[in-house]
């Protein structure tokens, strides 16, 4: 959690649950922030800061957002990992390191992925609680210019009073048209993070920097990539 208090500065938060089963309403807010991505709890922590009494609300169940959910973090650990692999079947023996009978443990490579997503995800909810920003898990519905619901993970609704609200949804994949994502034969970057074993063809549609970040992850262990 280094780089994520070096970026936000010396943070404070309380933690406030949306999980009653009933409908309730928390009044006074001077801000609700819809969304606990980079933009979203970013802002939340700042407004914080600067006094606001502030409410982040998000529907995932962890904060973070795509890049440190399904984004960013997971890709850079596969690509660590599975640099390691490439490293041990081609490299080492050029430093006169040889080895035998290297091999993936597929499931072990995504435990270890899955504990660096974990880190730093507990990591924002931490800066919540040091800068008094609560915390509801759950969808936000705009209701009108100073209400928000927020629908948590057993249907208990709460409507949140607020003077100020801030959209920071951010945005999902778009499949084409005529090719459906169904996570398993053809898959979204956040499939592609998650695959239950090595693919021995895979086809990348895009090459932007996710594109090439999957394509090299599944290429290092074993799969031909177009």
């Amino acid at each position: 959690m280094t780089s994520l208090r070096g970026g936000l500065g010396q943070l404070r938060v309380g933690t406030w649950r949306s999980s009653v089963r009933r409908m309730s309403t928390q009044t006074g807010q001077d801000l609700v922030v819809i969304g606990g991505g980079p933009g979203g709890y970013v802002a939340a922590i700042r407004a914080a800061q600067l006094g606001l009494k502030t409410t982040c609300v998000e529907k995932r169940g962890t904060l973070g957002g795509t890049c440190l959910n399904v984004g960013c973090i997971p890709s850079k650990a596969l690509l660590h990992s599975s640099h390691l692999f490439e490293e041990a079947n081609h490299t080492f023996k050029t430093h006169g390191i040889n080895l035998t009978g290297v091999s993936i443990d597929l499931d072990q490579m995504m435990r270890k992925k899955a504990q660096s997503v974990t880190g730093l995800t507990r990591g924002v909810e931490g800066l919540f609680k040091m800068n008094g920003v609560s915390y509801a898990k759950g969808m936000g519905k705009i209701l009108g210019p100073n209400k928000v619901e927020v629908t948590g993970p057993d249907g208990a609704k709460q409507v949140i009073d607020t003077k100020n609200v801030l959209i920071a949804t951010g945005s999902e994949v778009t499949p084409l048209p005529t090719v459906p994502i169904d996570e398993q034969t053809i898959v979204s970057s956040t499939g592609a993070l998650a695959l239950s074993k090595v693919p021995k063809k895979m086809i990348v549609i895009g090459g932007g920097y996710i594109g090439l970040e999957m394509g090299s992850v599944w290429s290092r262990l074993g799969t031909e990539v177009t």
